[in-house]
């Protein structure tokens, strides 16, 4: 029976996806409600809508009462766009239109270690969603800025800024890192690097006329290709994950410009060593697919760094699915 579930699975994913584009957990309040008066507010019929909502119950997604009321449970709690912990945008983004014609093709993607999206939608899966799905591309900015934002958290409070006055936030996104940095510590001067349509985008605290817009630079460029700043620290987050060629040129890239004896902490998910192995491994596979990609070993990121020119000391969880590479540029 059990098998029978997993082979349903895309029942589930597809359950949660259209709970979350109907707004169900948005519009269900504290107390328990019917599905005449979820329908009501969500624009749905009645019968289906508790169909849908009954589904999602037995994955422990929202609670059927005695009654035939719903409530909300902690996972639906997670769907509400206003939750601290809101996962509602990475449930989008993890079925999305496309993921749905890309799964089916895993056993090309198995057989011969390359992504299938270019045979798909004729373009790279970053030139498809912005040329060609605004709306998708909408949703990954969204779902990877609230990842970010409930990661950052993490990061700022494991990192030890000993001695460091200068940090560089290698590909960082928005730079909830790097403005979390800054904030923490105030006599911390700081870089973000990333392409410069994401640098445009960056934290409002970051930007002219933000709270620590003095202490940082926006510095517009692909790490893939040069890294041109040096500082005592450089956090590189999440972003290794690419095709294994990128992944040693941002490594090298930040290697060629720093000191000796500079610190670089990595910071990625694990496919070896989680608390969110089904997860990770799912997002592993879901890489494989769309650009080629994939999750790291504790091994595999060891090797990495350390064919880059780093010596890697001490690998530690950071947060409930993240771990920290630390490691200083050879030569010291």
């Amino acid at each position: 029976m059990r098998l029978r579930e997993l082979v349903f699975g895309a029942a589930c994913a597809a359950a949660i996806r259209a709970a979350a584009r109907l707004g169900v957990a948005d519009a269900l309040g504290e107390e328990p409600a019917g599905t005449e008066e979820l329908a009501r507010t969500v624009r749905t019929e009645a019968r289906p809508l508790g169909r849908l909502l009954r589904a999602l119950a037995s994955y422990g997604i929202f609670a059927e009462q005695p009654d035939g009321r719903f409530a909300h449970t902690a996972m639906s709690r997670m769907l509400r766009e206003d939750a601290p912990d809101s996962l509602r945008n990475i449930a989008l983004w993890c079925t999305e239109p496309w993921t749905w014609e890309a799964w089916p093709r895993l056993d090309d993607a198995v057989r011969t270690g390359k992504d299938v999206f270019g045979d798909l939608y004729g373009k790279r899966f970053f030139e498809y969603l912005h040329d060609d799905a605004p709306e998708s591309a909408a949703v990954f900015d969204k779902a990877m800025s609230r990842s970010s934002t409930q990661s950052a958290r993490d990061v700022v409070d494991a990192l030890d800024l000993t001695g460091v006055a200068t940090v560089a936030d290698i590909g960082g996104g928005q730079g909830r890192v790097l403005a979390g940095l800054l904030e923490r510590h105030p006599d911390l001067r700081g870089t973000l690097l990333d392409l410069p349509k994401v640098v445009a985008g960056a934290d409002p605290r970051l930007r002219e006329g933000g709270a620590l817009a003095d202490r940082a630079t926006l510095l517009p460029g692909d790490c893939r290709k040069q890294v041109p700043v040096q500082a005592d620290l450089y956090v590189i987050k999440n972003i290794l994950e690419w095709d294994d060629d990128s992944t040693r040129r941002t490594l090298r890239n930040v290697v060629a410009s720093a000191r000796p004896g500079a610190r670089v902490v990595v910071i990625e998910n694990l496919v070896d060593d989680s608390v969110s192995m089904r997860f990770t491994t799912a997002m592993d596979l879901l890489l494989l697919l769309n650009v080629g990609g994939q999750k790291h070993t504790r091994e595999s990121m060891v090797t990495r760094m350390t064919e880059a020119g780093l010596v890697v000391g001490e690998v530690r969880p950071v947060g409930p699915y993240l771990h920290s590479f630390d490691s200083v540029v050879r030569g010291a």
